[in-house]
């Protein structure tokens, strides 16, 4: 085992990173960081601006390219700590309020493969975990019902509680496959899947909002390899949720977004 020269690099003010490359395609890091970020622009409703949002970032990793094949591998793990997190003020709207420190956790995992030459895959899933960490901030519980708070009234501290809108799983995969020339030359088609997980409405978990999962199809056809006076002239087909699922991207004490329907698009590219 052969291991390549040590690459130190500095990345953010604060920050640091380390990289390992070894010869056989796995390639190792680590790296540091903290941030500081003015909060201008933006008041609470008494009208005292908001304190910087300061935070760190922790983050290790592994990339590994299959030698010989045009397969990527990649993991990653982070931890992140921020001060001064801002969130929307549940009892006077359009106002923001300080919700103390949130710490964020979690890991995403990828494949980038051409698994044949006519045949691609790519494959992620990552795990979030956000959370209020230190936080004296208390709300009322609401019903999803009627939108408002609940009878009897029933109060909760942010605390520990998950910060709303944000997903902790996702899943996702793609596939583009290229027809046989013997087939059809130039024609390609892909199919796709996404999977968004659980969210909260608000900062004290009164609703869940569902999970989803969405299908994709789309095809291409590249001109070019059967009439190479057209090489570059590329047309492209696709269909998302192509079954048509209602489903909710997010919801707050205010009401629910709903998600895109089944959608066709279509477009027509030159590329020289």
């Amino acid at each position: 085992m052969v291991m390549m020269p040590l690459n130190l690099r500095m990345l953010s003010p604060g920050g640091g990173g380390i990289i390992y490359n070894f010869d056989f395609g796995l390639t190792p890091y680590f790296s540091y960081s903290t941030s500081f970020v003015p909060q201008t622009g933006q008041t609470d409703y008494l009208g005292r601006p908001f304190a910087p949002l300061t935070g760190k970032q922790l983050e290790a990793g592994l990339k590994y390219k299959v030698p010989n094949r045009d397969i990527l591998l990649t993991a990653a793990a982070f931890h992140i700590e921020e001060n001064h997190y801002l969130i929307a003020d549940s009892v006077h709207t359009d106002y923001s309020a300080d919700a103390g420190r949130v710490k964020s956790q979690g890991f995403e995992v990828a494949a980038n493969a051409n698994i044949t030459k006519d045949l691609r895959v790519i494959a992620s899933y990552s795990f979030t975990d956000v959370r209020f960490a230190n936080s004296n901030n208390t709300n009322t519980v609401f019903c999803p019902e009627t939108g408002k708070a609940c009878s009897p009234t029933v109060t909760r501290s942010e605390q520990g509680k998950f910060v709303p809108y944000v997903p902790r799983n996702m899943f996702s995969v793609f596939a583009d496959y290229k027809l046989p020339k013997k087939l059809v030359r130039g024609l390609g088609i892909n199919w796709g899947m996404r999977y968004i997980g659980f969210t909260y409405a608000d900062d004290v978990e009164s609703y869940k909002v569902p999970s989803y999962v969405l299908f994709d199809v789309g095809a291409h056809y590249d001109f070019g390899d059967q009439f190479p006076i057209l090489r570059g002239l590329r047309a492209q087909l696709a269909m998302s949720n192509i079954t048509n699922k209602y489903y909710e991207t997010s919801c707050s004490r205010g009401g629910c977004y709903l998600g895109q329907g089944r959608r066709v698009y279509g477009n027509l590219t030159y590329n020289w």
